[in-house]
Order: C-alpha cells, then sequence, then structure tokens
C-alpha cells in the first residue's frame, strides 16, 4: 500500500479515537483540517486498511459499519437506541474471549467477534459504554 497524506491522516485519526465511527463521521473529523479530501476517498481508504489487516470493520447490524482502529480481538458493547459502539473492558470477559480464542484452530475459524447488545447509560440504560 502506497504511503500519502490523506491516507495517513485517515488512519491516525482513527487509531486516536475509541469512538469506532462510521466512514462519514471520520471524514466529518478531517475535512476542516484536509479539504480536499473526499467522502470516497475515506471510504476507499478504511476498506483498504481492512484488507490488509490494519483496521477492524465492525458490523453492527445497521446499514453502516463502524471502523476500530484496535485490530487486537476484543469484545464490543452496542447500544440498541443510540447505535454507539464501545470496547467493553472487563477481566472476566476478557478471559473468556481469550479461552474462545484457543479454540479456533479446532473449530477452524479465523476469527472471533464478541458484541454485547443492549441500552447504554446515556440512552437509560444499566449497559456501560467507554
Amino acid at each position: 500500500m502506497k504511503r500519502s497524506v490523506q491516507r495517513e491522516a485517515i488512519l491516525s485519526e482513527l487509531r486516536k479515537l475509541t469512538s469506532h465511527p462510521t466512514a462519514e463521521e471520520l471524514y466529518l473529523r478531517l475535512k476542516d483540517s484536509m479539504p480536499h479530501l473526499s467522502l470516497a476517498t475515506v471510504y476507499r481508504n478504511l476498506e483498504q486498511f481492512v484488507q490488509v489487516g490494519m483496521v477492524m470493520k465492525l458490523d453492527c447490524g445497521g446499514a453502516l459499519k463502524r471502523f476500530d482502529g484496535n485490530v487486537e480481538p476484543h469484545p464490543h458493547m452496542r447500544c440498541h437506541e443510540c447505535g454507539k459502539v464501545a470496547d467493553v473492558q472487563n477481566e472476566k470477559v476478557e478471559k473468556l474471549q481469550n479461552s474462545l480464542l484457543e479454540l479456533l484452530p479446532q473449530l477452524n475459524c479465523s476469527g472471533l467477534s464478541v458484541e454485547f447488545c443492549g441500552v447504554c447509560a446515556e440512552c437509560g440504560g444499566d449497559a456501560v459504554c467507554k
């Protein structure tokens, strides 16, 4: 993958965020500092990053895909109300996920995705989105 100013800015901005933005949200964060950047360029580069394993694409049950700059296996929480996706940081969940990751070769699986669904505290639920 060739290096470019736009490509590096997209990846750098994504890796700063823990909000798991959509391509459009990422574009809106970058467009003021990069007026020649297009939404199509953000989409295209994010997909290329996903293909080479530099970025994770989250399929959160909606039309909009969210992206994560952290490609290490980790669980997420998705709010049914606002659509927010957040990392789950819980020792018990991490131990369970690590146990499941050990099974991947035996099950002939290439990956694992753990997503919890509920309503976040900001929307009036008990689920904690960090």
